[in-house]
């Protein structure tokens, strides 16, 4: 059963559009943030590291992927809101502050939502919208995991 899940779970990202990817990624970066919050609260420091590692590597990843020729200022911003959030998760690790944590959610929660809606929208207006490199849509990075 656990075999189809993934096969299913592959199957959707590899053939989600570039908008609908990205939102995936912002969602996968959420569900690490909020089981790094359970595992401070269970004083587990393994699985918060590594939770706040995982949603590292997806805000690094995001971050790399902007399009600053066609995103413009949407992309600088976004450029510099990552940059913020990888410090306060750093703060995570080092002071095991679960408010970082809970202040990088809220900053990923409204542009995973503006992103959904994104990707709900008409396909062709969506790929002229993105301040994501076409080159560089997220494909190689794991979202189920």
């Amino acid at each position: 059963m656990h075999q189809a899940s993934i096969a299913y779970q592959t199957q959707q990202i590899m053939t989600a559009p570039p908008v609908k990817l990205v939102a995936m990624l912002y969602e996968r970066a959420i569900r690490a943030l909020r089981d790094s919050l359970r595992a401070i609260d269970a004083g587990n420091v393994e699985l918060r590291f590594q939770n706040i590692e995982k949603a590292s590597e997806i805000i690094v990843h995001l971050s790399g992927t902007l399009d600053t020729e066609r995103g413009g200022e949407v992309a600088a911003n976004l450029s510099r809101l990552y940059v913020f959030m990888l410090r306060r998760l750093s703060e995570v690790n080092l002071r095991n502050d679960a408010q970082a944590a809970r202040d990088v959610i809220g900053l990923l929660e409204p542009l995973a939502e503006s992103w959904r809606e994104l990707a709900r929208g008409a396909p062709e207006a969506s790929s002229t919208l993105s301040p994501i490199k076409p080159s560089a849509q997220p494909r190689g990075l794991a979202v189920s995991a």
